[in-house]
């Protein structure tokens, strides 16, 4: 079993940044891929970015690629998303998650194919 814990959630105002970080203890594996999602209220869960363990490829949601860069720290198991230029629009609830596996395709932006996942850490951009 895997437990992850996000932080760095809060309230910002728009055009401003924040830093998510994740933390992964328990069950270790050689390699694996961490990932952020996000989901708002009424709309379906969101892959924003993701990062696998060792190789370092990273693959992001298009729309997003320039405004959050996702990073990790494998002696610390933690993976971080920096959000710039914030806005309304990004207010939901962020999630890390990790799958253990490795797909075909573009599998990293499928929600199903993760196998362990954090609580969630509210993001809130006031405009």
């Amino acid at each position: 079993q895997v437990q992850l814990v996000e932080s760095g959630g809060g309230v910002v105002q728009a055009g401003g940044s924040l830093r998510l970080s994740c933390a992964a203890s328990g069950r270790t594996f050689s390699s694996y891929t961490m990932a952020w999602f996000r989901q708002a209220p009424g709309k379906e869960r969101e892959f924003l970015a993701s990062i696998r363990r060792n190789e370092g490829p990273t693959y992001y949601a298009g729309e997003l690629k320039g405004r959050f860069t996702i990073s990790s720290d494998n002696a610390k198991n933690t993976v971080y998303l920096q959000m710039n230029t914030l806005s309304p629009e990004d207010t939901a609830v962020y999630y890390c998650a990790v799958a253990t596996s490795w797909y075909g395709g573009n599998w990293f932006r499928n929600s199903a194919l993760y196998d362990f996942w954090g609580q969630g850490t509210q993001v809130t951009v006031s405009s």
